[in-house]
């Protein structure tokens, strides 16, 4: 289908407490391109750099955005320096994309389909991958599925396991309902840090979890076989696991993002640093 564009929302982000990343006002995102995914939604796409230039993928974490992800918190701007194009990915259920309340439209293999999707559209035959969280957990899979088209990957704060089999539906879908109070930390933590960003659509993003639970997750005994840089911040609880996941990767590689936990790691310079030293083969 021909691309679609629209202006991109005027945001940008400063870090606020805590490390988290918050919203800004700017003029320097670009326009929108508007890619269909197989089952017809509306993927939201960013284009950074000369085409003529090596491409970097980036596909965020859970309930946050491409833009908030990697343009503002400064990952665009370290790899363009770099020599990159970088192609930037709203999931859906996230940013400007499509947001389905439907959780069957939600499950690993649309994730990476819709990975497909932007590859194709842009004409890319081969990139580097980098997701965080969410975004890492599709990378995983993309690169295990498509190792003609992934060279090298990124895969920031990935679980071993189902991150989210803890979140309590029936509490989260009664809070969106009726603003019932939330008892369960986990549910609590993840409700009030996606409320907190504009734009997002809580009963989307709890599709999205009830979609994906209890499908494909990362397998140690099955992993990608291309060059892989895992990392997770030291305060993350999850930092064993991804650690164990690097161990399996025959290609795998491990960095402690120094003092960071889950939600402000991917502000890290140390991280940005050591990606794109990865990328660029020039790793410490």
């Amino acid at each position: 289908m021909p691309a679609r564009y629209s202006r991109a929302p005027a945001s940008r982000a400063r870090v606020g407490k805590r490390g988290r990343i918050e919203p800004m006002l700017t003029s320097e995102t670009p326009p929108i391109r508007f890619v269909a995914s197989p089952d017809g939604l509306a993927l939201a796409s960013y284009e950074f750099g000369a085409v003529e230039h090596p491409t970097v993928i980036a596909v965020h974490g859970f309930a946050s955005s491409a833009l908030l992800n990697w343009f503002s918190s400064g990952w665009v701007r370290y790899l363009l320096r770099a020599g990159f194009r970088v192609i930037l990915l709203d999931q859906r259920g996230h940013g400007a994309s499509a947001k389905p309340h439907e959780p069957e439209r939600y499950t690993m293999q649309a994730l990476v389909a819709d990975v497909v999707a932007v590859l194709d559209a842009y004409e890319i035959d081969r990139a580097h991958y980098i997701g965080y969280s969410l975004g890492a957990r599709v990378g995983w899979h993309a690169a295990l599925q498509l190792p003609e088209r992934i060279d090298r990957a990124v895969l920031g704060g990935i679980p071993s396991g189902d991150p989210l089999t803890s979140f309590r539906l029936d509490e989260a879908r009664a809070f969106v309902a009726d603003g019932t109070e939330i008892a369960d930390r986990l549910t609590r933590t993840y409700l009030t840090m996606a409320e907190s960003i504009p734009g997002n659509d809580l009963a989307a993003l709890i599709a999205l979890v009830e979609g994906m639970r209890g499908g494909q997750q990362p397998d140690p005994a099955n992993p990608p076989t291309q060059p892989i840089l895992f990392a997770t911040g030291v305060e993350d609880r999850i930092i064993d696991g991804s650690r164990s996941l690097a161990a399996a990767a025959p290609h795998g590689s491990f960095f402690e993002i120094p003092g960071r936990h889950h939600f402000n790691a991917p502000t890290s310079r140390a991280f940005r640093e050591a990606a794109v030293g990865f990328l660029t083969g020039q790793e410490a």
